[in-house]
């Protein structure tokens, strides 16, 4: 995420790929969030289940994966499809387990048929390139599983132009279309270097759609973080759907042996909380992501204020005099050139901004403190206010990339609230709304902290005055001690 402002002074800006945009994507879960209903579920024991659902529950039986003693099974539910309890189920009982065999994940794709052109690629790109070829290959091993997928899911990476139109001014549309311009650039590489060369091995041609297609569904339903796995989909546990109810990831899944004397791997999924027969099973997602995350990611947003952030992008000018000394400085305590802030609605500054944005704005007379003599305590002196200059600066720069940000939206926090409350939105209108209403708040609470801060800056201390009276020159009332 980046502050989409840029301002005069130089030092806050807005890079056209978000810090979260990178070559090394984490990849996550599936996609929707649970929808109040009181609407039986259509489950895998009934007649009523699409014939694909069906078909994939049969195939996992096969594989000896489910049986008549499976605590959960596959069900149509309110969010799409999901995992519905056949029995009770325990708080951090095991719900299902699932055999590496039945894994996709970059070893799947190496040591497919077109393993030897994956060697030198990116490991999700090697996976969403194997999926692809297999979605279009009839005769599939992974067809039944394949069958279950979404063409696309409400993650803003699959909406329209006139859709993402309505997240005008958000930080979120420049990460969609920072995302798309990663993928349309990763996707012109593989066309060159593995797709012309080898059309014999994709009769069928694959288009940047299909690629696409493949980014969202490893983007939405892969898990990761997991022992020596850092990219798999697992059929059947990708299934599992998000409640904000549950404010835990942990112990929620996990890789272990499958017995004393077997070398295979299961992925087992726990249920964090306990779930009466025929209720849908839940995890959590990620407790950290913002609301703007999540939209990208899954498709949904969340109503937990929490969720709602702001980034703010702060560096230090190459064209700063003092470029190099401040560089050092920052580097020295766990800082770059740039830095990334996330503010969070409801919550405080995040630590070290103050620090850090004292430093970039630090000129003029209080130069001095860039000096080397000042190298193990000038990360201690900027926690405080430096000089009235140096915080009236830092206050004027950020409340000015608040009010830039602001202009950007076309409508107010109260028009947008005003279009909830009328309802019968489409969902991805309403998401669009809803990340515009929190982006709003997130960069209003920002100016007001700083506005705060412009009315305080007679009463603040500043440096000169805390290190006179540390040296006993002046009194606890600023009063400048004499001696007879």
């Amino acid at each position: 995420m980046t502050a989409s402002v840029t301002v005069a002074t130089g030092f806050l800006r807005s890079p056209s790929v978000s810090k979260s945009q990178n070559t090394s994507f984490l990849f996550t879960r599936q996609r929707i969030s649970p929808k109040k209903s009181s609407v039986r579920p259509i489950s895998a024991s009934t007649s009523e289940l699409p014939e694909n659902v069906r078909s994939f529950w049969k195939w996992l039986g096969d594989q000896g994966v489910v049986s008549a003693k499976s605590a959960a099974e596959p069900a149509v539910v309110p969010e799409g499809l999901g995992l519905v309890a056949r029995r009770d189920i325990g708080r951090n009982e095991v719900v299902l387990e699932i055999p590496k065999r039945l894994w996709i994940s970059p070893e799947t794709s190496a040591a497919s048929k077109i393993g030897a052109l994956c060697g030198g690629l990116k490991p999700w790109v090697s996976v969403a390139l194997f999926l692809i070829r297999e979605k279009y290959d009839e005769d599939s091993a992974w067809r039944v599983y394949l069958d279950v997928l979404p063409e696309s899911t409400d993650s803003t990476i699959f909406w329209s132009e006139e859709e993402l139109a309505e997240l005008k001014g958000t930080q979120l549309l420049s990460n969609t279309l920072g995302a798309k311009e990663y993928l349309e650039n990763e996707f012109s590489k593989l066309e060159q270097e593995i797709l012309k060369p080898n059309k014999d091995m994709f009769p069928s041609g694959i288009t940047l759609d299909d690629f696409i297609w493949a980014f969202g569904i490893l983007r939405s339903r892969a898990f990761s973080r997991l022992r020596g796995q850092d990219l798999v989909l697992i059929p059947l546990a990708d299934l599992i759907n998000h409640n904000p109810e549950i404010t835990t990831e942990d112990y929620a899944y996990e890789i272990k042996g499958a017995g004393l004397f077997s070398r295979d791997l299961l992925f087992s999924l726990k249920s964090p909380v306990y779930v009466k027969a025929g209720g849908q099973v839940y995890i959590q997602y990620d407790v950290n992501k913002s609301n703007a995350e999540l939209a990208l990611d899954y498709g949904f947003v969340e109503s937990n204020p929490n969720r709602n952030s702001y980034t703010l992008t702060i560096e230090i000018p190459e064209s700063d005099p003092f470029f190099g000394d401040k560089l050092d400085i920052a580097e020295t305590n766990g800082m770059a050139e740039t830095g990334y802030f996330d503010i969070v609605e409801g919550q405080s500054l995040p630590a070290g901004m103050l620090q850090y944005i004292r430093l970039v704005a630090l000129g003029g007379s209080d130069a001095f403190l860039l000096e080397s003599i000042f190298n193990n305590t000038i990360w201690g002196h900027l926690e405080l206010p430096v000089s009235r200059s140096n915080e009236e600066l830092i206050c004027r720069v950020v409340r000015d990339a608040c009010k830039s940000a602001l202009s950007g939206f076309a409508t107010t926090i109260e028009e947008d609230e005003k279009l909830l409350e009328e309802g019968k939105l489409d969902p991805r209108m309403e998401l669009a709304i809803k990340v515009r209403i929190g982006e709003k708040k997130v960069l209003q609470q920002i100016d007001q902290i700083f506005k705060d801060r412009e009315l305080e800056l007679d009463l603040l201390e500043y440096y000169q005055e805390r290190r006179l009276k540390d040296l006993g020159l002046v009194g606890e009332q600023g009063e400048i001690i004499f001696w007879e």
